[in-house]
């Protein structure tokens, strides 16, 4: 069977904000999203002749992981960019690494889900311990302000992932002016209130600590003129999620 490669931007070792324990971190090449707030910019492009990434098959990957494994015991995870563009290598990799019992997890906006692509989906899923669902906004057309796209796809894997009961993080950036919005929040903890698989919701504060790379690209930083929340604000924001699930699983 021909190997397949993927385009890699990055490894992280030891990353511990990536899923549960200190993990290994693997950060894929290309997105289709234009997030005004990501700090990433430079995993944007996709790669197709292997110009700006490293190819890699899952077999390299593994032997990079097996020379850390003792610090990296939580397990791997695969980011981005978006993962799921290069849905076949995750597969083969996420397998590979089971076969190895480490723990799996995929960290995801879920843009790419179709469900005409089910079949490749559930193939994934079957060796995917975790969710990282990272959903930017509740509203559809805010949503594409934000990201360049809409998130008709991004609630339907959402729930998808919610009827095959895979655990899910659900992470969501808090943006001054953006989705810091009561309306705003409620309605993201509605919505979650749906789901029956949520093991963790992680609030993350905005910043603008990636101005300089930015800058370094030569990019423009949309939000170059919105302040970073505070951490009052997003324990706030959090707050305010969790009390509307609690009233709509009641209901």
């Amino acid at each position: 069977m021909e190997k397949i490669n993927g385009h890699i931007h990055s490894i992280e070792t030891c990353g511990t904000v990536d899923g549960p324990g200190i993990r290994f971190v693997v950060f894929l090449q290309g997105c289709p999203m234009r997030c005004k707030y990501c700090h990433n910019p430079d995993t944007w492009q996709t790669d197709t002749d292997g110009t700006i990434s490293t190819s890699m098959t899952a077999d390299e990957i593994l032997e990079k992981y097996d020379g850390v494994k003792e610090f990296c015991k939580g397990g791997i995870t695969v980011t981005g960019g978006e993962p799921l563009l290069q849905i076949d290598f995750v597969t083969e990799l996420f397998k590979q690494a089971k076969e190895k019992n480490i723990h799996t997890a995929l960290d995801t906006s879920g843009i790419c889900y179709n469900k005409s692509l089910n079949e490749k989906f559930e193939k994934l899923l079957k060796y995917t311990d975790l969710v990282l669902l990272d959903i930017k906004h509740i509203d559809n057309i805010e949503h594409e302000k934000l990201t360049k796209h809409g998130n008709k796809n991004i609630l339907e894997f959402a729930k998808y992932l919610s009827d095959k009961k895979i655990p899910v993080w659900i992470r969501h950036v808090v943006v001054p002016q953006i989705t810091y919005n009561e309306d705003y929040l409620k309605k993201l903890g509605e919505f979650l209130a749906t789901l029956t698989n949520i093991k963790a919701l992680d609030v993350l504060a905005y910043h603008d600590m990636a101005k300089t790379k930015y800058k370094e690209l030569n990019i423009d930083y949309p939000l170059k003129d919105i302040k970073p929340l505070t951490k009052e604000e997003a324990i706030k924001a959090r707050n305010i999620i969790i009390e509307s699930i609690k009233e709509h699983k009641k209901g």
